[in-house]
């Protein structure tokens, strides 16, 4: 689809336009196109603890409650300057609850791909976080998202679950069956068994544990 430049004179900007004033946008709910990213993150930290850290040899994430990083969507030229001094970051992980209203959904995958791809255009890497709620989202979460590159998922909290379990599953499935993804960075822990019956596609998984603040990468085989 092609660029959307319209402007409205003497409007205050509330929703945001600005992030994707010169964006490209894919699928039925037009979400804004990530470019593809084949970068992988050394290191992760907190947005809420990277506004004050001096320490810019890590990827920024955002698996964290909404609360500590809608500040990043209220006033995302505030921290921009900030963000620019660290490797890049993982795209903001806003809720997507199976209880929310199909468009507070749609909402909440837009914002997060609305910053991405905003600061993409100011030079930052960016590496897209997959998020979905219901099964409403599975295909759609991928719309704008190229196939064969680096993306993230949070696995962190939908595991142990058993109902958790499912859904966060059956969207993996639909995920890496459409993307084909090269890496998948996972926060939290997939356990190997989940994975097996992904072999044939030959992506690299790099998990960090959400409950190590220094954030250790390794590798799941």
């Amino acid at each position: 689809m092609s660029n959307k430049k319209t402007q409205r004179r003497s409007c205050k900007d509330v929703f945001n336009a600005f992030l994707v004033r010169f964006a490209k946008y894919a699928g039925l709910f037009e979400f804004p196109v990530i470019q593809p990213t084949y970068e992988t993150p050394n290191k992760l930290i907190k947005f809420s603890k990277a506004v004050s850290s001096k320490d810019y040899n890590q990827w920024i994430h955002f698996f964290e409650y909404d609360y500590l990083f809608e500040r990043i969507w209220k006033t995302p030229k505030r921290y921009l300057p900030i963000i620019k001094k660290f490797n890049g970051v993982i795209l903001p992980d806003f809720s997507l609850y199976r209880d929310m209203p199909f468009v507070m959904q749609l909402w909440n995958i837009y914002r997060s791909r609305a910053i991405g791809s905003w600061l993409q255009r100011n030079g930052v890497n960016v590496i897209p976080n997959i998020r979905y709620g219901d099964k409403r989202t599975y295909k759609l979460c991928c719309d704008g998202i190229s196939q064969h590159c680096t993306i993230a998922v949070g696995a962190h909290g939908n595991i142990k679950n058993v109902k958790n379990r499912k859904i966060f599953l059956e969207g993996l499935d639909v995920i890496i069956n459409k993307l084909q993804p090269s890496v998948i960075v996972v926060y939290g822990v997939i356990p190997d068994k989940y994975l097996e019956k992904y072999k044939h596609y030959n992506f690299e998984i790099i998990q960090f544990d959400s409950d190590n603040n220094t954030s250790d990468k390794k590798e799941v085989k």
